[in-house]
C-alpha cells in the first residue's frame, strides 16, 4: 500500500431536473456572473434558455465558441472580460474543454500575467473565481477534478493546468446528454477508460482500488453500447456520468504506484499537432501502448484485468489472457467507433514525432520511466510509430 493525499472539494448535484438548484448555490456569490458554453448544441437543447433563465437576477455576461481541446485565445477572452466587468462567479456550461477553459480563466482572473503561464508553471496558481458546472458530456471528469487541459496552437502544445482549480458545485443532469453525438459519446467513453487505465495498470495495487477500477471499467464497457443503441437510455447515461466523475478526481489511484500517465502524454501531443478528438486519440493509444507494455513482468496486471473485467478463466494461463485483454480492449474500441490507428485518425506521417517526444521529456509532468514499463524517448517513438 503506498501513501497518499486526497482532496476534492466539489458538491456534485446529480439527477432529473437538478438545474433547478442551482440558484440556491450561487446567492452568495455575488451578482455578476460570466455565462461560459461552447457552441450550439447547448441551444438546441434548451439549456441555454434555462440556464438563462435561472440566472434572470444576475447580471450576465457571455463567453460563447470555446472550442474542442479548448485554446489559450479563448481562455485570455475570458481573462480579459471577467478583469473588464468585475464578475463575480463563473457557469460553465459543457463538456470538459467548457470547463477546463473555464478553470484558467477562473485563476487568470488573480494573475497579472498571461493565463498560459500558469499552464506552464502550476505553482503561481493562486486564489480564483468560484465558478459553477452544468455538465453535458460523460468524458473529462472535470467536474469533480482541480485541473484541466489547454492548447496553445501558436506553439504546437496541449498541457495540464495544474492546480486546486475544484469547482463549487457541479450540476449533473443525464438527461443533457442524451443529444450527444454517437461520435463524441464513444469518444467521451474511450476518454473514461483511459483515465482509469492511467491508475489501473501500474506495478502495484491493491484490493480496494482495483476493484474500483475493474467496476469502472466494466461500467463503461456494458453501458457504451446501450448509449449508442438508444441515446435517451437514462440508466445508460446516467451510470456513464457517474463513472466519468470519479476517472480523473484521484479516487482510482489511491494507495497506488504512482503513474505518469503515458497514454495522456502521448495524446497530448497529437491534438497539439492535429487538434484530434482527445478520446479517439487515446483509444489508439492505449491499446498501442499495451501491446508495446507487454512482457513477462507486467503481463500479471494485464491478465488480471483480464479475468476480472472481461471474465477470462484464470486456467487458461497468465499470458494468454493478458493478450487476450488487450485483444478485447482493441474490439471494444473499434465496436464503439473508434480509429483503430494514426492513419485511420487522419495522421499519415511521422514527421513530428520526435519533436513530440522531445516535448513529453521536457515539459510533462510525469516520469515516463515510472510506468509499468519503463519508457525512454525512443520508446515513445516507437509507440507513435506501432499506431500508425
Amino acid at each position: 500500500m503506498h501513501d497518499y493525499n486526497y482532496f476534492v472539494p466539489v458538491r456534485l448535484v446529480f439527477g432529473k431536473g437538478k438545474i433547478d438548484e442551482l440558484p440556491k448555490y450561487m446567492s452568495k456569490y455575488g451578482r455578476k456572473v460570466l455565462l461560459a458554453y461552447g457552441g450550439g448544441s447547448i441551444k438546441k437543447i434548451g439549456l441555454y434558455d434555462k440556464v438563462k433563465e435561472l440566472l434572470s437576477g444576475y447580471e450576465v455576461f457571455e463567453l460563447s465558441g470555446i472550442e474542442p481541446n479548448p485554446k489559450i485565445t479563448s481562455v485570455r477572452k475570458g481573462v480579459e472580460l471577467v478583469k473588464k466587468e468585475n464578475i463575480d462567479f463563473i457557469v460553465a456550461v459543457g463538456g470538459g474543454s467548457v470547463l477546463d477553459c473555464c478553470k484558467n480563466i477562473a485563476a487568470g482572473a488573480f494573475y497579472d500575467g498571461d493565463p498560459w503561464d500558469l499552464v506552464l508553471d502550476g505553482s503561481k496558481v493562486g486564489k480564483h473565481l468560484p465558478f459553477f458546472t452544468v455538465l453535458t458530456l460523460s468524458a473529462t471528469g472535470s467536474e469533480y477534478d482541480g485541473g484541466g487541459v489547454i492548447s496553445n496552437p501558436d506553439t504546437n502544445e496541449k498541457l495540464a493546468l495544474l492546480g486546486e482549480i475544484f469547482p463549487e458545485v457541479s450540476i449533473m443532469d443525464p438527461q443533457y446528454t442524451f443529444s450527444v453525438s454517437k461520435w463524441q459519446t464513444a469518444a467521451g467513453s474511450s476518454d473514461i477508460m483511459s483515465h482509469v487505465f492511467e491508475s489501473y495498470i501500474v506495478k502495484d495495487g491493491n484490493i480496494f482500488t482495483d476493484g474500483v477500477c475493474e467496476a469502472m471499467l466494466k461500467t463503461v464497457i456494458e453501458c457504451t453500447p446501450r448509449a449508442l443503441e438508444k441515446p435517451d437510455d437514462y440508466d445508460a447515461r446516467a451510470q456513464l456520468m457517474m463513472v466519468s466523475s470519479f476517472g480523473c478526481c484521484g479516487l482510482p489511484a489511491l494507495g497506488r504506484t504512482n503513474s505518469p500517465w503515458v497514454c495522456h502524454a502521448i495524446e497530448h501531443e497529437l491534438s497539439a499537432y492535429y487538434d484530434i478528438t482527445h478520446g479517439a486519440g487515446l483509444a489508439l493509444i492505449t491499446t498501442a501502448w499495451m501491446k508495446y507494455s507487454l512482457n513477462e513482468e507486467t503481463a500479471p496486471r494485464f491478465a488480471r484485468y483480464g479475468v476480472n473485467v472481461f471474465g477470462l478463466n484464470p486456467a487458461d494461463g497468465v499470458m494468454a489472457n493478458a493478450e487476450e485483454a488487450i485483444r478485447l480492449t482493441s474490439e471494444f474500441f473499434k465496436k464503439i467507433g473508434m480509429p483503430q490507428t494514426l492513419r485511420e485518425a487522419g495522421i499519415n506521417s511521422d514527421e513530428h514525432f520526435e519533436a513530440m517526444a522531445d516535448h513529453i521529456f521536457s515539459h510533462w509532468f510525469g516520469d515516463l520511466k515510472s510506468a509499468i514499463r519503463p519508457l525512454d524517448r525512443n520508446d515513445v517513438i516507437a509507440i507513435l510509430r506501432s499506431a500508425m
